[in-house]
Parts: C-alpha cells; sequence; structure tokens
C-alpha cells in the first residue's frame, strides 16, 4: 500500500487536504470518491527521509545480533520483527520493521539493507551479499564488527589526541584576538604620534588589528567550504578516491588506514575462498566489503586478468594499495592448495600491523600537535610584546 496526498473539497465546499493509503491512485481516488469528496489533485506522497543515521554503538549491537541469528540458521524475516520489538530506538525500530517487510515481499538480503545506505553503513548491502553468495552470513557480520571497533578506536586515538590541543589553540586565538581588537591600537597610535619606525613584524602586528573581522570571516567559510568538499566528494566515485589518495598520504595514519583495508580485504577472501567461490568472484565480492575505490579497482583489474588467464603476480606492478607480498602470498597459497590459510595468516599480519600503527599514532599525534600549539602560542606572544618592547626603546632614545 502506498501513501497519496490529496487536496479536495466537501460537500459544502470548505477546502480539506491529507492523506490516503491505497495501492494506485485509482484506489485512493475511489476511497475518497466513497467519502463524498470532489478530488482536486492527488500526489503520492515521497517518504521521509531520515534526519540522523543510526548511532555506531546501536548498529554493531544489530550487527552482532543479526550475525549470532545467521550463524544459528534462524529464518532472517521472522527474527528481524523479534529484533525489532526488542530495539531500544523507534527509528532502529522502524528501520528493522522496514527491512523486514521488504524481505517478506521477495526482496534479496543484500538489496534490502542496500536501500537504506542512509541510516546503515553505504557498504553494509555489499558485505550482506558477499556473506549470502558465500554461505558465511555470520563470520561475515562478526568480521564487520571486528574491523569497525578497529576504525572506531583509532577514532578514538585521534579525537583524544587532537581535543587537548584543539582548546588550547581555540582559547589562545580568542587571548590573541581581544588583545588585536583592545590593546595593539593604543599602541599604534602613540608610535604614530611619536613618528617613531616600528620593524616589520610590528607592522605586521598593527595591519593584523585592521582586519579581525575579514580573517574570522575568511577562516570560517574556509571551515565551512571543507566540510561541504567532504560531503561532496563523498557523493561520486572520483571524489571517494581523491578523500581516499589524500587519507593515504599521511604520515602513521596513511599506514595505518592501508593496512586496516587489507586487513578485511584478505579476511573478507579467507571466508570466500573457504566457501568455494572462484578468484575473481573473491576478488570482486571482497573488495566490495573494503568500501574502498582504490582496492575495488585493483581487485576489478586483477579479476579481469585472472579471467584472461594470466598470473596473479603480473598485475602487481599496476597496484597502488595492494603489495606485491600480498599478491604474492595469494599466488603461492593457491598452488600449495593453501589459499585459506594464506589469507588468515595475512589478515592477522596486517591486524597486528594496524594495532602497532594505532600505538604509534597515540604515541606520536599528542607531542607533535602540543608542538604546533607551544610554536604557534609563543609567536602570539611575542608579537604581542614586541610593541612594548619598542616603545620602552623608543622612549629611551626619546629621553
Amino acid at each position: 500500500m502506498a501513501t497519496f496526498e490529496y487536496e479536495a473539497l466537501t460537500a459544502s465546499g470548505r477546502r480539506m487536504t491529507g492523506t490516503v493509503e491505497g495501492a494506485s491512485h485509482e484506489e485512493a481516488r475511489r476511497v475518497l470518491d466513497g467519502m463524498q469528496l470532489t478530488v482536486r489533485s492527488i500526489t503520492k506522497a515521497v517518504p521521509p527521509r531520515p534526519r540522523t543515521a543510526i548511532g555506531r554503538s546501536e548498529f554493531l549491537l544489530f550487527n552482532q545480533q543479526l550475525a549470532a541469528i545467521a550463524r544459528a540458521g534462524i529464518p532472517l524475516e521472522r527474527s528481524l520483527r523479534e529484533l525489532a520489538a526488542d530495539a531500544a530506538s523507534p527509528r532502529m525500530r522502524r528501520l528493522i520493521e522496514t527491512i523486514a517487510g521488504e524481505l517478506e515481499s521477495g526482496t534479496p538480503l543484500g538489496e534490502a539493507f542496500g536501500k537504506h545506505h542512509g541510516p546503515v553503513p553505504a557498504l553494509y548491502g555489499r558485505i550482506i551479499e558477499a556473506g549470502v553468495r558465500s554461505g558465511r552470513l555470520g563470520e561475515m557480520l562478526t568480521s564487520l564488527n571486528r574491523h569497525s571497533e578497529t576504525a572506531a578506536q583509532t577514532r578514538r586515538i585521534v579525537f583524544e589526541a587532537t581535543c587537548y590541543p584543539a582548546v588550547l589553540v581555540a582559547f589562545a586565538a580568542m587571548i590573541f584576538t581581544g588583545t588585536l581588537l583592545y590593546v595593539v591600537p593604543p599602541f599604534e597610535s602613540i608610535f604614530e604620534e611619536m613618528g617613531t619606525r616600528v620593524p616589520r613584524a610590528t607592522e605586521a602586528l598593527f595591519a593584523l588589528s585592521h582586519s579581525v573581522g575579514p580573517i574570522w570571516l575568511v577562516l570560517g567559510g574556509l571551515g565551512v567550504s571543507l566540510v561541504a568538499l567532504r560531503f561532496l566528494l563523498a557523493g561520486f566515485a572520483a571524489g571517494r578516491r581523491f578523500k581516499e589518495t589524500v587519507s593515504l598520504s599521511l604520515p602513521v595514519l596513511g599506514r595505518l588506514y592501508r593496512d586496516s583495508l587489507l586487513n578485511r580485504l584478505a579476511d573478507a577472501m579467507a571466508m570466500l575462498i573457504g566457501a568455494g567461490c572462484d578468484m575473481p568472484t573473491c576478488l570482486r565480492l571482497a573488495a566490495g566489503t573494503t568500501g574502498s575505490e582504490w582496492v575495488q579497482g585493483e581487485c576489478e583489474s586483477i579479476a579481469r586478468h585472472v579471467e584472461q588467464g594470466g598470473d596473479i603476480m603480473a598485475a602487481a606492478g599496476s597496484c597502488r594499495i595492494l603489495p606485491s607480498l600480498f599478491l604474492y602470498s595469494i599466488q603461492v597459497g593457491a598452488q600449495r592448495n593453501e589459499l585459506s590459510d594464506s589469507l588468515y595468516g595475512l589478515s592477522e599480519m596486517y591486524s597486528d600491523q594496524a594495532h602497532i600503527g594505532q600505538g604509534r599514532l597515540q604515541a606520536l599525534l599528542l607531542p607533535l600537535l602540543l608542538v604546533v600549539v607551544g610554536a604557534f602560542v609563543g609567536s602570539a606572544i611575542v608579537a604581542l610584546f614586541l610593541p612594548v618592547v619598542h616603545l620602552l626603546t623608543a622612549m629611551q632614545g626619546y629621553g
């Protein structure tokens, strides 16, 4: 049943608007005719978009429950109804009930979740599809939770490391702005009256005091532009690839991001190979579970190369994300009939490297940011005291 918005007139000529349900426009119009209304317009209502995404912890709990249900072999349609009844959040309850209804109407599991890429992660439908095709949905969902916890821990490290320096910068910026507005101008007037020439650094400080408002407007506009650009780039493949390129070029963080991608790719490939998927299919499905445009492009290229009878290592030269060691281990594992074990070993290795990277990030990021903040605050203090020093020097020469 669909919902239709209508505008109609009552028998007394009073205008009336509202909504009515029906399988089609004609059925909705018949319902309104039965209410003795003269229909002026009727249109299909646009379903409201969710205002916010499902909370991360809420989603991880749901994913963990869904993984347990999949491992137990319980029919998902009935199980989702039970999960919806137990959901603490109304929006989560509505989402689960909607997906359960789509499954009951015959929509494939991956497609049903893929339709709701606003409330749930965009790659969730791909992970569901890979799990269904491999027959290892429970393992795939459990793996997603594990990788999500690693990503959440990285975000927590970055947040904790940047929070204190950000507060210091904000506090210093407020003091510096107040000084430029109320302290520096009187010194400029004194120097002008004395006719004393000041150094370039002090002249620059005086110039800043004249442009405090425009500077903050530019900085605010730059911040808004960066946020808007981030969401804009996420809307198409080339933009996402550019964001990934920037992330991969960052010191420490880039290596950590790359290791996390390889960990997820190797883990998914191991499950798919264990379920009997051929190599090209395995590469395509596993790449989709990473959510990385670079990984998907490189795995698609390797899959086509393998389908044409080529060697995996022959495609290593065109890969930027997938290292030669990764591809060589796949090739050797396939030759020895130990491909699944080799992939699990690669997954553990990159998982260990990701955890080492997290420790390195935690050890380096906070001290580095404090040095940057200290340099900024120190420069601001020196700049603020320059007029005082030069004023005292000028007064001594004047005396």
